[in-house]
């Protein structure tokens, strides 16, 4: 069949479908030039991006953020020349069965002698030879030797210790200045930064570990030791560690080893280093911390106590007073219920050493007191706790 200007029809009908493919085919290809364009803007704007942010974390980023072993090292190899191992030991007894028996102390007398010994940490805190470490460390020891990271062990000499507080100065004698370390402020520490702790865990010299803290202002009770203010970290602390410098990644003491929770991992204690301070300068001006105290044995108003005795469930019951005491001075009794000092409100053991913090020996203070129903007044003179 032929079209009227003489073309087959078949033929303009094939022409026709060819036109209309290429017009296809280049709108296709507009397209796929299109949208490869945009994936490659796209994949640029995303590295730049990277980039910016990459930049933004190395300039925001501090030592106290992230931290690598190099650091670690760097920090370490600068402060452990201040970091020494206290070995102390004492005489103590002996529990055998023969000593025991008087056929035999006839022959040996009633002593049998041996040797405790005892092995932990301390810190360079003056230039003259002056070491911190733990009062249990020290606690009744004969003999102390302090060995420096040089290698030199010297005798030490307890310039003072506080029970209280888990603390004792020691002195040793060199010739040359030693390198103290740097005192941080355990306030600034946050939840979460590192800490390093340095050490003799079971007699292994200079063991460092790094963690975190992983609390702050914890109380703990240790035998009768009550702490009231401990930091709590995962860095590695046992025993051997006691007395050490926990450190911040800037290699200042934040606190100072101490305890270790023996039923779980990864707990360990140190004293913080604000808390501890002053009672270290005090220990190296007058060898001793000189508290005020009252005398007397207490115990919180509970419920009970309160209905017994027909109070309002407040203060501080007396259970027991010190003989000789300012409290025993100035009258105060079994059952006394005391319920302000100096107009401050006191219902526990913590409150009451609070408001005696903020007096010294020698001052009065003035007790309000609930005896037998009846209100009275005593006022006495603070005298130093033994």
């Amino acid at each position: 069949m032929n079209t009227e200007n003489g073309t087959p029809g078949w033929l303009k009908a094939l022409l026709i479908i060819l036109v209309l493919a290429l017009i296809a085919c280049c709108v296709l290809l507009v397209n796929y030039s299109s949208v490869v364009e945009d994936i490659r803007q796209q994949d640029s704007i995303a590295d730049d991006s990277a980039k910016t942010d990459q930049g933004d974390a190395s300039n925001n980023s501090t030592s106290s953020v992230i931290i690598g072993p190099v650091d670690i090292a760097d920090m370490v190899e600068m402060v452990s020349p201040s970091v020494v191992n206290v070995e102390s030991s004492r005489k103590v007894s002996g529990s055998s069965y023969f000593y025991n028996d008087p056929f035999f102390k006839e022959f040996f007398g009633d002593n049998n002698p041996s040797i405790k010994n005892s092995i932990g940490t301390g810190f360079v805190i003056s230039k003259k030879g002056h070491i911190a470490t733990n009062q249990h460390v020290i606690d009744g020891a004969d003999e102390i030797l302090v060995n420096l990271n040089d290698g030199r062990q010297l005798k030490a000499e307890v310039v003072g210790q506080d029970y209280e507080m888990d603390l004792a100065i020691l002195k040793i004698e060199v010739a040359d200045d030693l390198i103290p370390l740097k005192i941080g402020d355990s306030d600034e520490l946050r939840v979460g930064e590192w800490v390093i702790a340095i050490g003799n865990p079971y007699g292994l010299d200079h063991t460092v570990t790094a963690g975190v803290v992983s609390a702050k202002g914890r109380p703990m009770q240790i035998e009768n030791r009550i702490y009231k203010d401990l930091i709590q970290t995962d860095a590695a602390i046992n025993p051997g560690n006691s007395g050490g410098p926990l450190l911040n990644t800037n290699g200042q003491v934040v606190g100072i080893n101490t305890a270790v929770n023996a039923q779980a991992q990864g707990i360990g204690f140190a004293i913080s280093i604000n808390t501890a301070g002053d009672v270290l300068d005090e220990l190296i001006e007058n060898g001793k911390v000189i508290r005020p105290y009252i005398g007397i044995y207490l115990q919180s108003v509970d419920e009970d106590i309160a209905n017994y005795l027909k109070i309002e469930k407040q203060g501080i019951v007396v259970v027991g007073v010190e003989p000789e005491s300012p409290a025993a001075k100035a009258g105060i009794i079994k059952y006394d219920v005391i319920s302000r000092i100096n107009e401050k409100s006191v219902n526990n053991y913590d409150e009451l050493q609070t408001i005696l913090k903020e007096h010294k020996v020698g001052d009065s203070v003035v007790l309000e007191i609930i005896r037998e129903g009846r209100p009275i007044v005593v006022s006495l003179k603070l005298a130093e706790k033994p």
